[in-house]
Order: structure tokens, then C-alpha cells, then sequence
């Protein structure tokens, strides 16, 4: 068989995928993430916090509440139902943290959750650091 007949049987044989219902449920799902941080926003500054204070608990605060998600396994029932609308970046990025970092916990505190911690994140955050260096380098050049 070759690699076109192969590829072509792949393709007669695979469900199709529901792009407009994942399309809406990523939709919702993101939103309704969106709509909780909004939430606590609201209420940490109705406690008395500025904006900038209110908006730094709640990165922490949706943070917190994405890592204990993961740890309980709800996080991933979640991404599972709903799709790319759980990659709302301070939430994914929390649960790419913490997945593997539970994952490998049985191999100990360093050679498992602290080496595989940052599977995922790492190459965002070497990329983002990177990328982060450039743009501040040409600002001062243009500057």
C-alpha cells in the first residue's frame, strides 16, 4: 500500500469531526472561563482593591483555581468536552504546568514534578522570553 492509498483509506475510515459544535463549544466554554475572571475581578475590587491589585488576585486566583482543577481531574474533563475554549491563556497555561507535574509526582520531587513541570511550558516560555528580548531591542532602536 502505498503512502496516498494509505492516507485515502485514513481518511475514508476517520469520524468526521464536529467542527461547529466544537467551534461553539470552545466558543462558550472560553467565555464562560472569560466571564468567571470578570467575576472575581468584580469582586476583588468591590473587597476595597484598585484595578491593577484586583486584576493581580485574580491572575492568581484563576491560576489557583486552574492547578487544583487539574489536580482533581477536572480540568482535563473539562478540555476533553470542551475543546480549544480551555486554552484561555492564564488557565492553560496553568493546567500545562501543573498536568505533568502531577502526572510524574510518583518519580519524586525532583527528577518527576520538578523536570517535568515544564514539558509543555517550557519552549512558551524560552519562545516568549525570547521573542520578548527582541521586540524590546528593536523599541530601543526605533526609539
Amino acid at each position: 500500500m502505498t503512502p496516498k492509498e494509505y492516507d485515502a483509506l485514513v481518511r475514508q475510515l476517520s469520524p468526521r469531526s464536529p467542527i461547529g459544535k466544537d467551534t461553539a463549544l470552545a466558543f462558550v466554554i472560553g467565555g464562560a472561563i472569560c466571564t468567571v475572571g470578570q467575576l472575581i475581578s468584580a469582586g476583588w475590587q468591590s473587597l476595597g482593591l484598585t484595578q491593577a491589585d484586583a486584576s493581580a488576585a485574580t491572575s492568581v486566583t484563576l491560576v489557583f483555581l486552574s492547578v487544583l482543577a487539574t489536580s482533581l481531574g477536572l480540568y482535563h474533563r473539562l478540555a476533553r468536552y470542551a475543546g480549544a475554549g480551555t486554552l484561555v491563556p492564564i488557565t492553560g497555561f496553568a493546567n500545562a504546568v501543573a498536568s505533568p507535574a502531577i502526572d510524574f509526582r510518583a518519580e519524586g520531587v525532583i527528577t518527576g514534578t520538578a523536570v517535568k513541570m515544564f514539558t509543555v511550558a517550557g519552549p512558551v516560555i524560552v519562545f516568549g522570553t525570547a521573542a520578548s528580548v527582541v521586540y524590546g531591542v528593536i523599541l530601543c532602536l526605533l526609539a
